[in-house]
């Protein structure tokens, strides 16, 4: 125990030599005031507060076709001809967490809805179902809105293989505040 006194009385004198009380009470407070800006910065919270899942839409038609109702914005090739689904990429594939978003009209309910258009990546291009729908597209200076950049810059590999389109939620109605 002798031992243990004695380092930590050698350290602490050794410290003392080399600080001043200032400076401490700097440090300290620096500390204090990082720690407290720590909540404030951008993070995704996405996973700290688990949200209910947008209730499904009622479905009609053919996912495999270019005029399913959730392919209004679209531009690649179908995840659902590629061994995929709407909702899920192929194996072998990683779909990326950067999209681009269009509102869709549900012919079955006659709701709009937003979807999210993710594309999956890691293969080389499906190469069947190809479908170009651009309702809503926008030109490239709002890349959210466009379908014409590779998005696949997320992921381990930016190789373009299809893409799906998820239903985040109901679109708000253009009267609705």
């Amino acid at each position: 125990m002798n031992f243990l006194d004695d380092l930590f009385e050698r350290r602490s004198r050794q410290l003392a030599q080399r600080s001043s009380r200032r400076g401490v009470l700097k440090q300290l407070g620096g500390l204090l005031v990082g720690a407290a800006a720590v909540p404030l910065l951008p993070v995704a919270r996405a996973v700290a507060a688990p949200q209910a899942a947008p209730k499904a839409p009622k479905e009609m038609g053919d996912e495999s076709d270019c005029d399913y109702w959730r392919y209004c914005a679209i531009d690649g090739f179908l995840c659902s001809c590629c061994g995929g689904t709407k909702n899920s990429c192929p194996p072998g594939t990683e779909m990326s967490p950067i999209t681009w978003i269009g509102t869709c009209r549900n012919p079955a309910d006659g709701r709009n809805y937003v979807i999210s258009y993710n594309d999956c990546c890691g293969k080389s291009s499906c190469g069947i179902c190809l479908c170009q729908r651009d309702e809503g597209d926008r030109p490239p200076y709002r890349s959210d809105k466009t379908n014409d950049i590779n998005w696949c810059l997320g992921t381990a590999s930016a190789v373009y293989h299809c893409s799906t389109a998820i239903v985040v939620g109901v679109a708000l109605d253009k009267g609705a505040k």
